[in-house]
């Protein structure tokens, strides 16, 4: 004889009619914080301890590398008494969309002028709920998890369409060819900037965008490439 199972919790139910709402009103799943704001769950990892229990009951489906990646099985339509072929159709249009956002985290300035420092050479530290939800279609191929985005200050790079303000979508990387749009960190100053990058010999130019900037020359020992702008966002405002 099956096991009957345990009913679900007010909690819990309580989470996917929230889900459910969201869906409606916004044509997308929302956040972990959102989800606990709206249910009186003041712990992130509480909610997350709901969302697998659901998860594993069949009721959500859960995309770990996706922002915002919940999707409501038809179980749990079942669960909340929402279920026709028409309501069934929304939801799977909802969530293909919102599987194909992805989340890139926004991790500070970076400035495109004379180096300053910026007090960290890794980008490591940043405010987990300040990054940007860009579609996949949008991004370059490649793993999701290796693209950081910068908030780009000055003006040294308008000529390549940089200008101050606009967020620049960077790939992890520490190798550049000649030509690359760059963040590199100068060891010998703890500063960073964003330029062209051209290896010539014995030296490396940093090679700015603007005709009234001159280029930074530095010891090929001295430069730390972090990454390559793979697009720019545009600041309108």
């Amino acid at each position: 004889m099956k096991k009957r199972e345990k009913p679900l919790s007010e909690r819990q139910v309580s989470i996917l009619r929230y889900i459910w709402s969201y869906l409606q009103e916004n044509t997308r799943p929302p956040t972990i914080r959102e989800i606990g704001s709206a249910t009186d769950i003041s712990s992130t990892s509480v909610v997350n301890y709901n969302l697998t229990k659901l998860t594993e009951r069949g009721l959500l489906e859960r995309e770990a590398e996706v922002s915002r990646g919940l999707r409501l099985t038809e179980k749990a339509m079942h669960e909340i008494g929402q279920v026709t072929e028409a309501v069934a159709a929304v939801v799977e249009n909802v969530m293909e969309t919102a599987v194909r956002m992805v989340r890139v985290p926004l991790l500070g300035n970076i400035v495109a002028g004379e180096p300053i420092e910026v007090g960290n050479n890794d980008f490591s530290t940043y405010d987990e709920d300040d990054a940007l939800e860009l579609s996949a279609t949008m991004l370059p191929m490649g793993k999701a998890d290796e693209l950081f985005a910068l908030r780009v200050s000055g003006e040294s790079m308008i000529d390549a369409m940089v200008n101050d303000g606009d967020i620049v979508v960077m790939k992890q990387q520490q190798m550049a060819k000649n030509g690359d749009m760059v963040a590199v960190w100068l060891n010998s100053s703890d500063t960073t900037t964003l330029k062209y990058f051209f290896h010539e010999g014995n030296r490396v130019r940093l090679q700015p965008a603007n005709p009234t900037m001159d280029p930074i020359f530095v010891d090929p020992n001295d430069v730390r490439v972090q990454g390559k702008v793979m697009m720019v966002l545009r600041n309108t405002a």
